[in-house]
């Protein structure tokens, strides 16, 4: 029997895909599975003028680590000690994950268009940013089909700099976003809706 594909099972999808503060190391997929699912992602986001500009860099097991310990020593630099605690504990939860993505924007490729479009230059690092907001939405979401827990974190710029001499980060690639993930080990929190009536509008 074929399997009929509707929006409802995508829309499921979507209601499930909720932020996991509370994530172990313990493998839920293989390693090589999770990276199927980023490169599939990466490959078929929709791009303005089909730049596919988006980039990601996936950290796993010790190299997930570390970019949790460059995070917080970066942190501490401008947390002050006293009130560091929550900061420390927050990297601690990070950490505790299996592993990072990082998502960058080529900005080589925005500034391209913007020489071959002029018309729509002061657009383009607009573009950009949807383009990476749709990539983080998927990888996010179909993680989660898979039995993950995720968060999406914004660390940038301050961890720019350590992150591209770390991990040889080319100097186009912008770091826009970083997503922690792992084992869910505690629900997700509730979630409030404001009214749709006052988000949407139908005119017929």
């Amino acid at each position: 029997m074929i399997e009929t594909k509707t929006s409802q099972q995508f829309l499921q999808a979507v209601k499930e895909r909720r932020s996991y503060y509370g994530i172990s190391k313990e493998e839920v997929i293989p390693q090589e599975k999770i990276e199927e699912i980023i490169a599939e992602a990466t490959k078929h986001t929709s791009s303005a003028f089909n730049s596919q500009s988006s980039r990601v860099i996936v950290l796993f097991g010790e190299e997930h680590d570390k970019f949790w310990n460059v995070t917080e020593d970066e942190l501490r630099k401008v947390v002050p000690a006293e009130a560091f605690q929550p900061t420390e504990e927050k990297m601690a939860a990070f950490r505790n994950g299996s592993g990072t993505v990082l998502f960058f924007e080529d900005q080589n490729v925005v500034k391209g268009l913007q020489e071959q479009f002029a018309l729509y230059a002061d657009k383009f690092p607009q573009y950009s940013d949807h383009a990476s907001g749709i990539l983080q939405f998927i990888v996010w979401t179909a993680l989660t089909q898979e039995g993950l827990g995720a968060t999406l974190q914004h660390y940038q710029p301050l961890i720019n700099a350590p992150v591209q001499e770390t991990w040889n980060v080319p100097e186009n690639w912008e770091l826009v976003a970083q997503m922690p993930f792992g084992k869910p080990v505690a629900e997700a929190g509730e979630k409030d809706f404001q009214p749709i009536e006052e988000r949407m509008r139908v005119f017929k």
